[in-house]
């Protein structure tokens, strides 16, 4: 969520409503966030598991950090900042982004050069280029997975362009652009002139709903997300054309259809059901064209356009297998964790003690995501008082 410049359907603000709670879940006296580590093991039994964590060597000692970002300033390496998608460098010593909790930084270690310029300048002797790292055990009366998801590599499918045409780009990397803290500090363009798109194409279900190259499961977000950028890119060029080629529209979450009725009608966007052909590029003009057949109309039609936009598929955490061995349970040949009993127990796992929510288990969107949370916190604390009482 922290990628996202709005929500859909409200169009609310993200970091409006991520970043407090983040800020509230820092400041709570019974939580203890970890970051960057992952899980090695799980030994004991459920209700009284030792939890073996590695904390990654990142350089800087959170405790003392104070955020002021001197070492920052004085950096010489760089990197392709992977939270804006590659679309432009950060510095080897960084923060994920300016509203990270804990508000701390951490050296990328392929990046570091060692000149320790970072270790010289930092005013609280926060920072130990030499950091080895370390292992922490944390005993635990239950687990809760939620690891969330990534998006589909498009290179995968050749025909689309992606990776060989810069006017080729992700739904992702349209949202890092539309925000103002992203790659273009809030402006729509080309990559190939810098210029404005006055003709934009949405691709969706690229690489879901598909058997050949992809997933076939529906990632359940991307029509609305897509409308939700499309409104955007009218938003920002109010004169632009936006084209939307979709295999169906699912808008099944409360105001959902509201909201696709609302893109279609008020800001004039174009809804096409079909399935483009291969893209082709005009290399003068930086254009993109491709064939395609309406379904609905059985006519075969060329389409060009200044810029596409592909609605890539979301799909479990690329760790969630190691992860699951390391918890003793089971995921799905996707990577979705399995639910033994999806109707009467839809968020416990093969394992007691140990729950999942989120994308971690299936698709699905923000506010289904936040009620299993909700659901996950309740089992867990329901189970561990029941261990407790069974000890007494």
């Amino acid at each position: 969520m922290a990628l996202l410049d709005k929500t859909f359907p409200t169009m609310d603000c993200a970091v409006c409503i991520f970043a407090p709670k983040m800020i509230e879940t820092s400041r709570h006296p019974n939580i203890n966030i970890i970051t960057y580590s992952e899980v090695k093991s799980v030994d004991g039994t459920p209700g009284d598991f030792k939890v073996t964590v590695w904390v990654k060597p990142r350089g800087v000692d959170p405790e003392t950090c104070i955020g002021c970002s001197a070492c920052n300033g004085v950096c010489p390496g760089k990197a392709l900042d992977q939270f804006n998608e590659g679309l432009m460098e950060r510095k080897a010593i960084y923060r994920p982004f300016a509203q990270a909790v804990p508000n701390v930084y951490t050296i990328d270690y392929d990046a570091c050069i060692r000149c320790r310029a970072c270790e010289r300048i930092c005013p609280v002797n926060a920072i130990d280029v030499d950091d080895p790292g370390k292992d922490i055990v944390i005993d635990v009366g239950a687990i809760i997975i939620a690891t969330g998801l990534e998006t589909f590599d498009p290179s995968i499918i050749q025909e689309y362009g992606y990776g060989r045409f810069k006017n080729v780009i992700t739904a992702l990397e349209l949202e890092r652009m539309l925000s103002a803290t992203g790659c273009t500090s809030g402006e729509i363009l080309r990559f190939s002139d810098d210029k404005h798109p006055h003709d934009v194409t949405f691709l969706h279900c690229v690489g879901s709903r598909s058997m050949k190259e992809g997933y076939p499961f529906c990632s359940a977000v991307c029509c609305m997300h897509a409308t939700k950028e499309a409104i955007l890119v009218k938003d920002h060029i109010p004169d632009s054309e936006v084209s939307l080629f979709y295999t169906d529209i699912r808008a099944f979450g409360k105001e959902f259809k509201a909201f696709f009725n609302r893109a279609r009608d008020e800001y004039g966007l174009k809804y096409i059901r079909a399935k483009p052909a291969e893209i082709r590029e005009d290399q003068e003009t930086g254009n993109l064209h491709f064939w395609y057949e309406d379904t609905l109309t059985g006519d075969i039609v060329r389409h060009e356009t200044e810029m596409v936009i592909l609605c890539t598929a979301l799909v479990p955490s690329g760790d969630n297998a190691l992860l699951a061995d390391a918890l003793g349970i089971e995921v799905d040949e996707y990577g979705f964790f399995v639910k033994p009993d999806p109707v009467s127990a839809p968020l416990n796992t093969t394992r007691a003690g140990i729950f999942v929510c989120g994308y971690s288990q299936s698709p699905k969107d923000i506010p289904d995501a936040i009620a299993e949370a909700s659901g996950a916190a309740s089992l867990a604390g329901s189970f561990i008082q029941k261990n407790m009482e069974v000890k007494q």
